[in-house]
């Protein structure tokens, strides 16, 4: 009987009684009354399914901030309603003279095998690196940008409860991957935008792994010197992994030597990329010099194939022309020399910088981020790295960096 009443239940309408039962008085059977409820009960099911599928997701997904890049230029052009052509972007560090010739020769070379899967092991791209450096190939691991590889670190080393150790407004994809495999990020203190090496080394504790360190720091630009990296890595515990991201190194007038540290046979990583001074931000290829064991460990981590091959082809052909990596740097020198002066000028707080941008202070990063934005100059507010007084100016081409001073003391006045 009561298995009836169940089967009752679901298939007939419900009165307002509880305990109800079929009667004489009940309403005559509605089949259209019958469907709203099975369809209505079809929807809200699918709904649960739906929304509970983070309960079988991973926990730490769950308060993972998302990189937030900024919008195209074409997106923004549209909601302006003016040519794409017209806005100048000094958002996010790009080459403003765009890729080597070279590299673009050899991309469109490539292109013509692109039914071809690309070569796994990045073999003529890893040799060249480490003919050039100074190593073997065995020290080197190609990502699809150095983000890729920071992620082979987390993969390799990083488990729920560890932690890593970084400054304070480092780059914000090293906390990211932190809590993406459930790591704790303890960030240390900075001075003038300094970090506090000494301080970095009181935090570590048994369950540290990792140590990140950008230098140049994006999105600050400050940079550490020789003898700091040198006495700091001396006194790092050999069984922490010490990360120094290097994405700004071509920038440099005479940048600190910390491939002797990976000669030495210490656990250091190396990051350096081809999406700043090579201009090929777009291909998004990266890479990793670590000692042979290391990126031996790192190697179990990549998926095959993860950089494409007309990124190899255009990041080889870039590799060789010092020509244009030599025009680049002529025109980033100037042009940030040109923004800091101007910026002493206005009377703006600012850091001197050694990369390709200049990190100011306009009071309300994120106003003047839109009302620049109005105006066709895209800059990158940083409220993201808890700067919301900051927004960080790319180096562009000098007829770029006269508008946008233009336009930044218009907005200011």
């Amino acid at each position: 009987m009561q298995a009836r009443k169940q089967f009752l239940r679901f298939f007939l309408p419900l009165s307002a009684d509880a305990d109800w039962a079929p009667s004489r008085s009940r309403p005559p059977f509605d089949p259209c009354r019958r469907s709203a409820a099975f369809v209505q009960l079809s929807i809200t099911s699918r709904f649960d399914r739906v929304t509970s599928i983070w309960n079988r997701a991973n926990p730490q997904l769950r308060d993972l901030a998302l990189y937030e890049a900024g919008k195209p230029i074409e997106e923004t052009a549209r909601e302006l309603n003016v040519d794409p052509r017209d806005i100048i972007k000094l958002a996010s560090n790009e080459n403003p003279l765009g890729p080597s010739p070279r590299a673009i020769a050899a991309m469109r070379a490539a292109i013509g095998s692109a039914q071809l899967y690309p070569d796994s092991g990045g073999f003529y791209l890893r040799d060249a690196l480490a003919q050039k450096l100074g190593f073997a190939r065995e020290n080197i691991i190609l990502g699809n940008g150095s983000n890729e590889v920071i992620e082979f670190l987390g993969h390799a080393f990083l488990n729920p409860g560890d932690d890593i150790v970084t400054p304070a407004h480092a780059f914000i994809a090293y906390k990211l991957i932190a809590h993406l495999f459930g790591a704790r990020t303890i960030e240390t203190s900075t001075t003038n935008f300094q970090p506090d090496l000494n301080e970095m080394l009181s935090t570590i504790t048994p369950k540290t792994k990792v140590i990140f360190i950008a230098n140049p720091n994006n999105p600050t630009g400050s940079l550490i010197g020789q003898e700091k990296i040198d006495n700091f890595l001396t006194r790092v515990p050999d069984e922490i992994i010490t990360v120094l991201d290097e994405a700004y190194f071509e920038f440099l007038d005479d940048p600190p030597d910390t491939l002797r540290h990976v000669r030495n046979g210490r656990n250091v990583v190396i990051l350096r990329t081809f999406s700043k001074i090579h201009g090929l931000a777009s291909l998004r290829v990266g890479y990793g010099i670590a000692r042979p064991e290391l990126i031996e460990v790192l190697q179990k981590t990549r998926q095959p194939f993860n950089v494409n091959g007309v990124a190899q082809a255009g990041a080889l052909a870039a590799l060789g022309d010092d020509e244009h990596l030599r025009k680049t740097k002529r025109v980033v020198d100037s042009g940030r020399a040109y923004l800091e002066k101007e910026f002493r000028a206005m009377k703006l707080k600012f850091i001197p910088s050694a990369g390709n941008f200049v990190f100011v202070n306009v009071g309300d990063g994120p106003t003047i981020f839109k009302k620049m934005l109005a105006r066709k100059i895209i800059v990158r507010p940083l409220r993201g790295y808890n700067l919301p007084e900051w927004i960080r100016i790319t180096v562009g081409t000098m007829e770029q960096n006269e508008k946008c001073i233009a336009v930044l003391k218009e907005v200011l006045s």
